[in-house]
């Protein structure tokens, strides 16, 4: 009997057909893993296309290239959310599949869309992302994507030409081709293409509601989970033109035409960009770095309505209660404090009538935490995902609202932070040193995550034996499941509280901070 750790690898173990050829991976761990197999390809600026058929068997065992980033940024905050980064080059269309057997049994098949906005990040780049625990555990096909980022992925060069038409939904685009992929070739690897669920993590699950958006990606996904991804007011919808800005590369890098500027090197070309930037970020103007509505794409649901064609769309809606405000170090201790001194300190700050509205409203909606706590609460990523959650449910009642509630044991322990979910979502703590501490029983957290989420993806609704009663959400009654080791479901936690916390906040959130 083979063993759930041997390893083969061999001309005919892991041989899969596609519709363009062969591709070879390699048994692991009970799973069938094939890594970089490619979807599309593309030239800089234009929409993709199928690749060309192979004839010999292709390789698929390592990692394909990543997107190019604009810049590399600086090493730090590795034990909150570990990267990994990866050679970088244009052609990066390809995915990564886990699968627990080559054969007929329609599995449902997880596509995940990694975070980062649209503008960084990779399909490996946090340590958690590995499908093989979720692959293996749930019984489920997981695909990874790559995709174009940045002004190679979201550029609007459309007023130079229709060659150029869709160049501002590039990275889009290739999504749609990796679904595509995915709907033509994943039987073959044990999947089920009528039961596919998209997911996604910050920039990862705003790609969940662009595809939601975008009438080419219809009935090629079935469910869709976003995480920390409702970012309405943090990476709006790059509207009109971006002839301005192309202007200005072409004028930076001595050159004249389109045709010149899709050549350039790509260094040279990012190292223009990065130089104009700063002049023509707030002011309005399109710098291509996210969707831009057009007849493929029509816009963010929180200026336009959601597609009739997608309203019974299955969706988990969530995020984290102190995401990027929780990076920094705990400005206090609140284990050491009284409750008095934790409302000596609001009262410092705010004064004291706003300090008693704060704590009532917040007692209201988080009775289980300290009154402290307040300072740390996200209302950027949970402000827009209240209405995002009742216009959604207003069209079905297959929407699910979740708050990611269980402080992480750092500093004596943290509000958790934006990525801080992922590990268990993907049955991944054992990746990350964080969820490993004593009287922490993040084993039984994982456990309630990834279940729902089994549950999810398997029927569309998350529901699992063992575990409270959860209903979908309804306009006016916002049914959260709020996850810590008790996990309990309330309803409307603080859609009073963050407009007023809002309003006491003197100062904004670092999102020049934020790496996801």
């Amino acid at each position: 009997m083979m063993g759930i750790q041997q390893f083969v690898c061999d001309k005919n173990t892991a041989v899969v057909e596609t519709k363009k050829g062969k591709v070879r991976g390699y048994v692991y761990g009970g799973l069938t893993i094939f890594k970089g197999i490619p979807y599309a390809k593309a030239k800089r600026f234009h929409s993709p296309v199928e690749t060309e058929k192979w004839e010999d068997v292709m390789e698929c065992t390592s990692y394909g290239f990543v997107c190019p980033l604009l810049g590399t940024g600086k090493p730090g905050g590795e034990l909150r959310v570990p990267h990994r980064f990866w050679p970088m080059d244009e052609d990066c269309q390809n995915l990564n599949v886990w699968t627990p057997g080559l054969d007929d049994k329609k599995r449902p098949v997880v596509v995940w869309l990694h975070g980062g906005g649209y503008e960084a990040g990779s399909a490996i780049e946090h340590k958690a992302y590995s499908g093989a625990n979720m692959s293996r555990l749930g019984d489920v096909v997981v695909v990874s994507v790559n995709h174009r980022l940045n002004i190679l992925g979201y550029f609007d060069m459309s007023d130079f030409g229709e060659e150029y038409a869709n160049s501002g939904n590039a990275g889009g685009d290739d999504i749609i081709m990796a679904l595509h992929w995915v709907h033509d070739n994943i039987a073959n690897f044990g999947g089920n293409p009528d039961n596919v669920t998209v997911a996604g993590q910050s920039g990862g699950g705003a790609k969940v509601t662009t595809l939601l958006q975008s009438p080419a990606a219809d009935g090629l996904y079935h469910k869709g989970i976003i995480m920390s991804g409702v970012l309405s007011y943090i990476l709006p919808d790059a509207v009109g033109s971006a002839k301005e800005t192309a202007q200005l590369l072409m004028k930076e890098l001595n050159v004249s035409t389109a045709k010149e500027l899709e050549e350039v090197d790509v260094h040279l070309l990012f190292k223009a960009f990065n130089k104009i930037r700063p002049q023509l970020e707030g002011t309005g103007k399109n710098i291509g770095l996210r969707p831009h509505p057009n007849a493929t794409y029509v816009g963010e649901p929180a200026t336009v309505e959601f597609r009739e064609e997608t309203k019974n769309i299955p969706l988990l809606v969530g995020s984290v209660f102190g995401e990027v405000a929780a990076f920094g170090a705990p400005e206090y201790d609140k284990y050491s404090m009284s409750k008095e001194e934790q409302i000596q300190v609001l009262e410092d700050k705010f004064g004291k009538e706003k300090a008693d509205k704060l704590i009532a409203l917040f007692e209201k909606g988080y009775p289980m935490r300290h009154v402290i706590d307040v300072l740390m609460l996200d209302y950027v990523f949970r402000g827009p995902q209240i209405p995002y959650v009742a216009k959604r449910s207003a069209l079905n009642d297959c929407t699910w609202s979740y708050l990611f509630n269980m402080d992480q044991p750092i500093d004596g322990g943290c509000t958790p932070w934006h990525c801080s979910d992922i590990p268990y979502f993907f049955h991944n703590i054992d990746l990350v040193p964080y969820t490993h501490a004593e009287n922490v029983d993040a084993q039984k957290v994982q456990e309630e995550i990834f279940q729902r989420v089994m549950a999810f993806v398997r029927t569309g609704n998350p529901n699992a034996d063992g575990f409270a009663e959860w209903e979908p959400s309804r306009p006016g009654c916002e049914k959260t499941l709020m996850i810590d080791e008790k996990s309990v479901v309330r309803e409307n936690i603080d859609h009073e509280l963050l407009p007023f916390l809002q309003e006491c906040m003197t100062e904004g959130l670092a999102w020049d901070k934020l790496q996801h």
